[in-house]
């Protein structure tokens, strides 16, 4: 009877060690091109009321292989950056390929992607001095856009969960930022939260996470990527460390990598896996494919 018992442990410490060997640490070749022979989702544009504007905002849509309005899903709310609007991860990213592809491995939960324009002002184009205190304070003004106008329409006209473990934001550079400001500054209305190669937006750490017991209660999932020639990588390495230091649990992602798409690519890749599921967090010190004491 014991040496059952024995040759069960070690075969449960065998296939545990095997999972960890196996754990994917970033996207294979071909990840990001079109495939045929599978189905594909749709992108859509939509406009909707702004009363934080006072405009018409636009804003588009990607609902996954097999959308069905008699279903309802959870629905992630992506960012962009500095220098585009609602159309730059469809140009730079192309997350609809990227999504596609892994819907076809089976590796999703089905999800409405939200892309909205992140510069919440009247002109709310990506033309002119992008630097502008105005439009730079924009980016900033739309987390009411998107709490009290965007969330709202898009939970009024798409078949979607309303709950906070249903939604999820992450962004890019600017976006990086604003996603980790709006989701761990609203954990009443996000349990996942990701930010890649978030920029010099993103509050200091003590102002990110005020009450460390908290956030660790309430996050499903708090994704830090960034790329290790990345200029505005310190940004990122703080968060992680105040993490760390307060025991918040958490995935920081360092990668070989600058400040662009191929980083902010692998970081959707990677961080849509993970989302509304059931998470693993003994496993999450496990999926930085560099040295995170290299940021330091």
């Amino acid at each position: 009877m014991n040496r059952s018992k024995n040759l069960l442990l070690l075969l449960f410490l065998f296939v545990g060690q095997l999972q960890a060997q196996q754990l994917e640490k970033e996207a294979p070749a071909g990840f990001d091109q079109a495939k045929d022979g599978i189905s594909h989702g749709k992108i859509d544009s939509i406009s909707y009321s702004s009363k934080t504007v006072g405009a018409t905002r636009k804003a588009l849509v990607y609902t996954p292989p097999g959308y069905s309005k008699s279903k309802k899903y959870p629905v992630l709310y992506l960012l962009h950056g500095i220098g585009g609007d609602e159309k730059e991860w469809l140009k730079g990213g192309h997350p609809e390929i990227i999504l596609d592809n892994l819907y076809a491995q089976g590796k999703l939960v089905p999800m409405i992607v939200v892309m909205p324009n992140g510069r919440a002002m009247k002109d709310d184009s990506a033309s002119g001095n992008i630097m502008a205190p105005d439009k730079v304070a924009a980016f900033a003004t739309f987390e009411q856009d998107l709490l009290n106008d965007l969330i709202p329409y898009v939970e009024e006209n798409f078949p979607v969960l309303t709950d906070r473990e249903n939604r999820a934001i992450a962004g890019l550079s600017m976006g990086g930022g604003q996603s980790l400001n709006f989701g761990l500054g609203n954990l009443d209305k996000f349990a996942w939260v990701g930010g890649f190669s978030s920029a010099p937006n993103t509050k200091a750490p003590q102002e990110l996470i005020p009450d460390p017991a908290k956030a660790k209660e309430m996050l499903k999932v708090l994704w830090i990527s960034c790329g290790d020639a990345d200029g505005l990588l310190r940004f990122s390495s703080r968060t992680h460390e105040y993490l760390a230091e307060n025991d918040v649990p958490h995935i920081y992602y360092l990668e070989s990598g600058g400040h662009d798409f191929k980083v902010w690519k692998n970081g959707l890749y990677m961080f849509s896996q993970l989302l509304f599921k059931p998470v693993d967090e003994s496993k999450f010190g496990l999926y930085s494919p560099l040295d995170i004491n290299a940021a330091k």
